[in-house]
């Protein structure tokens, strides 16, 4: 009886601190994403005050509703894989290739549903990009307005799938099994195994949809410019991972939120025309891309040493 009091003793000490680091873990990123928030009402109190005309206008916040929603898709359907701790850099050219196909399907078969779909599939598939097309047919269709339609006369239907899609992310991550899954496989993938966790399936899965949503962005973004161009996912590599890591995804695996993704996409994404509203060059917007990434990894390293 007294070893097993004794042996009952000792337990509760360790209980008691993995009770408290799992607080002190969901405190720090309760703390991460509100200061990842109050980033983005400085930046934009910044660039108020430096370009007042143009941010104190509707027409900026239009065209952020336009483009950032392209952006915020991949960043929401990467986030997932860095968590897993693997990386993509592919989704580029998934999803200028899935945009061609899709174009090309529409023009050849004069069905933009059926493209859709093929180009969602090719998506999963992956590959490699074309020549520029125009986009024939499709302008009025139903499809058209359904995604990237103008609801109301005013909000870009992209933007309503960008926070839908948020909000699905969100509930996988933190309310699906498959979600604790990602998170396990990214922190420890031994352990993970010895829960019974099919790691080789999770990652197979996160980077299969990874290429679906980059091929539903890449049909987006060449909805609303009705063409496409080879060069479509070209400028997205940077921004989206930049976006993913200021957003508190650690680029070691194992940690990351939807929101902090999320407000993270409307800081890159902003930036672009927030820099060039300023007066500053363009180069400027690459720089601060780069530093964000350094600066992010930095951070999440000095943090894993402390624990």
């Amino acid at each position: 009886m007294e070893n097993l009091s004794r042996s009952l003793s000792t337990k509760k000490p360790k209980e008691k601190k993995t009770k408290t680091l799992k607080h002190y873990l969901k405190l720090s990123e309760f703390r991460l994403q509100w200061s990842i928030f109050a980033i983005l009402v400085g930046i934009f109190t910044l660039f108020m005050i430096m370009a007042s005309r143009v941010f104190f206008g509707f027409r900026i916040y239009y065209s952020f509703m336009i483009v950032v929603p392209f952006i915020t898709i991949l960043a929401l359907a990467l986030t997932p894989v860095i968590i897993c701790k693997e990386i993509d850099l592919s989704f580029g050219s998934i999803m200028g290739f899935s945009g061609w196909v899709f174009v090309s399907l529409s023009a050849s078969t004069g069905n933009p549903t059926l493209a859709l779909i093929i180009s969602l599939i090719t998506g999963l598939l992956a590959g490699l990009g074309g020549i520029g097309n125009r986009v024939v047919g499709v302008k009025g269709t139903v499809l058209f307005k359904s995604l990237v339609g103008r609801i109301g006369g005013v909000v870009p239907a992209q933007a309503l799938w960008a926070i839908g899609l948020a909000f699905l992310f969100w509930l996988v991550l933190n309310r699906h099994k498959f979600g604790t899954h990602i998170f396990f496989t990214g922190d420890n993938i031994e352990s993970a195994r010895m829960m019974g966790i099919p790691v080789n399936r999770v990652k197979i899965l996160v980077f299969t949809q990874l290429g679906f949503f980059a091929a539903f962005a890449g049909i987006l973004a060449s909805l609303e410019v009705l063409s496409f161009w080879p060069s479509l996912g070209e400028g997205y590599l940077l921004r989206t991972i930049a976006a993913v890591f200021l957003g508190g995804t650690s680029v070691f695996g194992g940690m990351g939120t939807i929101f902090g993704t999320f407000i993270g996409c409307i800081i890159i994404g902003s930036l672009e025309g927030g820099i060039v509203a300023v007066g500053l060059k363009g180069f400027w917007i690459e720089v601060i891309y780069g530093l964000i990434i350094v600066i992010s990894a930095s951070i999440h390293s000095i943090l894993r040493r402390r624990t």
